[in-house]
């Protein structure tokens, strides 16, 4: 059964038609003995190009595949939604797992996905809204189609608790309790692993004083960790391929999860990553993807700034977005929102649920508790129109 992708062209030669020229040799006219520098320059075979099908024909026989992205790029989820999608069209059995997710709320993961637990309250129990926070909408689809097959879907990363302590303190500098919960067998031998953290440390502001060693340290357990997980997961599900969806920079060149994985399990793998605003470098991974940029559609918003940390009921409206449909409608900043439409607010994932469907121009009843200049609290209810 063939699934076109509308996103998407794949480099599915696995850059095969990528080649080198030594131009210094071939320059006609120069004199003898003349020297130019090398350009190293590489070739597209154009009609090598293929699309979506291709691709999943190459990745049938692997037991792991790394599908990378940028966490904000809709066109990326669409493709790791592809992929996963042939692959099953195919007969695969699969086991997805992703970054997204910590590992101690793998429970409320497994729920969602056998239809015990819905939407709503698996955002809640996950903490999706505190510990990852992008648009939930970039993920619902996979996660759904996860939900509808019965895929099992595996939390990869070390809860945030953790790896901040280490951003802190160091490894060296963990309790013995906190040891206990980090991966064994951390391999620091990669010299170019650490050049590009390096790299990439050094684009921090203040980073001169900041540690890079709690820096190195930090990536290192997200990348054991998640390789650890994933080779858990390979171990538990022995007849599934897994699919592991994680950012590019814990994928690219097989430097982060990729090689960690591979040598706790040493079976047949690929790593597809988008390929735009990147050289061609066949070390970079197996397959390159060139999607049309694909935005998500815009969702509707209050326009209010929260303070998380305040006690007490409801949340607490500490100030306002420039355009702001709820001050527009009478809400005022020491407001405490109460409910958004049908929705009961109690923390800030309420307020992400209750608006992860809305639309701008669309208007919402919202409840907000005030305290009053004289007795007791209000209770108002104002007409927002989201922006």
């Amino acid at each position: 059964m063939s699934h076109k992708h509308p996103f998407t062209f794949a480099l599915a030669a696995s850059l095969c038609a990528l080649s080198t020229l030594a131009c210094s040799t071939a320059l006609s006219g120069q004199s003898k003995g003349a020297e130019f520098p090398e350009t190293s320059t590489r070739v597209l075979d154009l009609a090598q190009l293929s699309g979506m099908d291709r691709l999943l024909d190459r990745l049938a026989d692997r037991r792991v595949i790394f599908v990378g992205e940028s966490h904000d790029r809709y066109e990326d989820h669409l493709n790791q939604l592809a992929i996963i999608q042939g692959l099953h069209a195919r007969g695969k059995p699969l086991v997805i797992g992703m970054e997204f997710f910590q590992q101690p709320f793998q429970p409320a993961l497994d729920d969602y996905i056998a239809g015990t637990l819905d939407e709503a309250e698996f955002l809640r129990r996950t903490q999706y809204f505190d510990r990852w926070r992008y648009d939930y909408r970039l993920y619902r689809p996979i996660l759904r189609f996860a939900r509808e097959q019965r895929i099992p879907v595996i939390a990869l990363n070390l809860e945030s608790e953790l790896t901040r302590r280490v951003g802190e303190v160091g490894i060296a500098g963990l309790s013995t309790d906190e040891r206990a919960r980090i991966p064994t067998g951390i391999d620091r031998a990669d010299p170019a692993y650490r050049a590009r953290l390096e790299a990439v440390f050094k684009q921090h502001p203040g980073a001169d004083q900041r540690n890079i060693e709690h820096f190195v340290e930090v990536q290192l357990m997200w990348d054991e960790g998640m390789a650890d997980r994933a080779a858990q997961a390979l171990a538990a599900h022995p007849d599934r391929t897994l699919v592991v969806l994680a950012g590019s920079g814990h994928l690219e060149y097989g430097q982060g999860i990729p090689k960690r994985l591979l040598r706790r399990v040493d079976v047949p793998s690929a790593i597809v990553l988008n390929g735009a605003d990147r050289d061609l470098d066949p070390a970079v991974a197996d397959f390159l993807l060139f999607p049309k940029q694909v935005d998500l559609p815009a969702a509707g918003l209050l326009g209010v700034m929260l303070d998380q940390t305040a006690a007490g009921e409801g949340m607490l409206v500490q100030g306002f977005a420039e355009k702001s449909g709820a001050k527009a409608a009478g809400i005022v900043a020491g407001d405490r929102i109460l409910r958004i439409g049908t929705q009961p607010i109690a923390s800030y994932a309420d307020i992400r649920i209750a608006l992860l469907d809305s639309q701008p121009g669309q208007t919402l009843p919202v409840e907000v508790q005030r305290k009053g200049l004289v007795g007791a609290d209000e209770r108002l209810t104002f007409l927002v129109e989201l922006h």
